[in-house]
């Protein structure tokens, strides 16, 4: 019997910009005295958040930060120790994934998903310092102007896979050469889905989720756009999901299912590309590859 994703649980809040640990909550603890009158306190054992596990894992120190793999610290400055422009191309390792919008709330959800997975990760953010506060040296966060090419092709050193979580970065980048795999988070369907008032305040959302879309699509990059419903602040890892078409329109998707759908979607690189909807319903997923192997061959690789 399949049963639903496991938990991933991510406080509303999500990290604050900069250094804030607002999700970190101390267990309840009580204090007894001895006959010598020492305090002993005793803390109630508490079921481990995956923030609280995040947080602990960043701020663990060098024995827990080799445990995991994670890189060196960088000077405090926030400078790599040599110019990346520098390094040769030739035989250049594409092991990255490129997060795009990485202090926005979603982005920094998908970046937590990926370092539980012990990925290496690079972030496109608006504060170098104030991400590298939050995330530590687990992220290389970098701040740039996307629509300049040597900007760009800095950020791409090393990049297998981008995972756009906004609209916008699509439609403004160049050349994405030596990138194999991109994810796209659309919510172009709610967007045509609105009318009235909120029609009008989300036409700019929707012009660039369509050139995001058409953009990606005419690429030739291998492409998964994820066309999820309105973003909900739930928690994830509770509810099933419905992937038929025409769901998002109206249905809605948890944030933190959606950051997780994204990242599962790295595991399968269609030989092309395709779109499926996503939002929450029935239908419960135990294997993501096998999951997202039907919606590709289910799909007519080409946007409808």
């Amino acid at each position: 019997m399949a049963t639903a994703l496991p938990s991933t649980t991510i406080c509303q809040t999500s990290f604050s910009f900069p250094s804030q640990n607002p999700c970190k909550v101390k267990s309840p603890s009580l204090i007894f005295p001895t006959k010598s009158h020492d305090l002993i306190r005793c803390s109630a054992k508490k079921k481990i958040s995956f923030v609280d596990r995040i947080l602990d894992y960043i701020e663990g120190g060098p024995k827990l930060r080799k445990w995991y793999g994670a890189p060196d610290l960088l000077p405090k400055d926030g400078s790599d120790a040599e110019d990346e422009d520098e390094l040769p191309e030739e035989n250049e390792v594409r092991d990255a994934v490129l997060v795009t919008d990485g202090d926005s709330e979603i982005g920094q959800m998908i970046i937590l998903s990926l370092i539980v997975k012990k990925a290496r990760v690079k972030a496109l953010v608006k504060d170098k310092r104030a991400a590298m506060e939050a995330f530590g040296t687990y992220v290389e966060s970098m701040a740039g102007d996307a629509s300049s090419q040597p900007f760009l092709k800095k950020a791409l050193r090393g990049v297998r896979a981008i995972i756009c979580p906004n609209e916008g970065f699509l439609s403004d980048a160049g050349n994405l050469q030596g990138v194999k795999h991109v994810i796209l988070l659309s919510q172009l369907s709610v967007y045509r889905g609105s009318g009235g008032i909120q029609a009008l305040m989300k036409n700019n959302a929707k012009k660039l989720a369509e050139q995001d879309e058409s953009r990606l699509v005419a690429s030739g990059i291998p492409y998964t756009i994820v066309r999820v419903g309105m973003l909900q602040n739930t928690p994830g890892g509770t509810q099933g999901f419905s992937f038929e078409k025409g769901s998002t329109e109206k249905g809605s998707l948890s944030k933190e299912d959606a950051a997780f759908i994204c990242v599962e979607a790295l595991g399968v690189i269609p030989p092309v590309g395709f779109t499926f909807e996503a939002a929450n319903g029935e239908e419960k997923v135990s294997d993501w590859k096998e999951c997202l192997t039907r919606l590709m061959e289910k799909s007519e690789q080409k946007l409808p």
